[in-house]
């Protein structure tokens, strides 16, 4: 595993993957990869025009590519259940859901369209819902795989039952902790109940150490000043998006991977380096915070499933 890159990829010739939040960073590359490898890639992004943009630089460097691309907000309930029902409509079986889209806020608290604190409604409950209702068609497909974008930025954070929004004192960078732990806890307490249920579905979780993205950037767009200090700092100690979003494509396409398993880099406190097994912190794996994350993202997003 230690030396695995994008060129180990086995064929994904028939297979129908999903990746969100596909048209930058670590989703486009992601997206790429799976696409020359010749699976049928679902760009799911809230700016149709970027991605359209990226679909054709994809289908430039490998003209064999089949990618499309459909808008999907995931800071909408309304945009994730319109999203699902004509997905699963067009692909009644559906191989790889990627849950890559993510979103960084450095700045004042905001919400999604639903009232939910915008990290948390963004990158775990959004996904929450979009997995249990594609969860029919990924359970069609021969071998099928969910994969939860993680951070190491999870292993410091801890869950507030009593106030998951962050309501009370709000801090942008622990709330995005907490963004990133809770959806820890979903992928691998989604893999516990894909297990007890019997589904043939794997729930898997990667993280991608530190990797340049364009979510710092935006993060920090509220101070320019500051922001554009930060923004070149990071290019220093950070990895290319190529680099990074090798943990999440082992995780969807390695032979022999199991649900559970988590995988990140293996260099420098998992910031950098070749893919590696991975531990998640002890609250992100215990079950008792599985159980009770699940019920209240059931209460919230009105998505009950397994």
């Amino acid at each position: 595993m230690s030396d695995w890159n994008a060129s180990h990829i086995p064929g994904q010739h028939g297979r129908v993957a999903v990746v969100t939040g596909a048209n930058s960073g670590l989703g486009l590359v992601t997206a790429t990869e799976l696409a020359r490898h010749g699976a049928h890639v679902v760009m799911a992004v809230r700016d149709t025009v970027a991605a359209e943009r990226a679909a054709e630089t994809i289908r430039r460097s490998a003209p064999r590519a089949e990618i499309e691309v459909r808008e999907l907000d995931l800071a909408s309930l309304a945009s994730v259940h319109a999203f699902a029902k004509d997905l699963a409509a067009a692909f009644p079986a559906i191989d790889l859901l990627v849950n890559n889209a993510g979103v960084v806020l450095l700045g004042p608290a905001r919400t999604t369209a639903d009232g939910f604190e915008l990290q948390l409604g963004t990158n775990m409950l959004g996904h929450f819902a979009l997995t249990g209702l594609l969860l029919g068609s990924l359970g069609r497909a021969e071998a099928a795989r969910v994969v939860s974008l993680s951070s190491i930025t999870h292993k410091n954070a801890h869950l507030d039952f009593d106030d998951l929004m962050s309501r009370r004192d709000f801090n942008a960078s622990r709330a995005y902790g907490r963004s990133k732990l809770a959806t820890t806890v979903f992928g691998l307490e989604l893999d516990r109940r894909l297990r007890a249920a019997g589904s043939p579905v794997v729930s898997v979780v990667a993280h991608p150490g530190l990797s340049r993205s364009n979510l710092t950037p935006r993060a920090w767009e509220y101070r320019p000043r500051i922001g554009r200090i930060f923004a070149r700092l990071g290019l220093l100690v950070t990895q290319s998006p190529e680099r990074g979003a090798l943990p999440q494509l082992f995780a969807v396409t390695a032979p022999g991977v199991r649900g559970g398993q988590f995988f990140g880099p293996a260099r420098l406190w998992e910031t950098r380096g070749p893919v590696v097994e991975v531990r998640p912190s002890a609250e992100a794996a215990d079950p008792s915070v599985g159980r009770r994350l699940w019920t209240a993202a059931q209460a919230l997003t009105g998505v009950a499933y397994l």
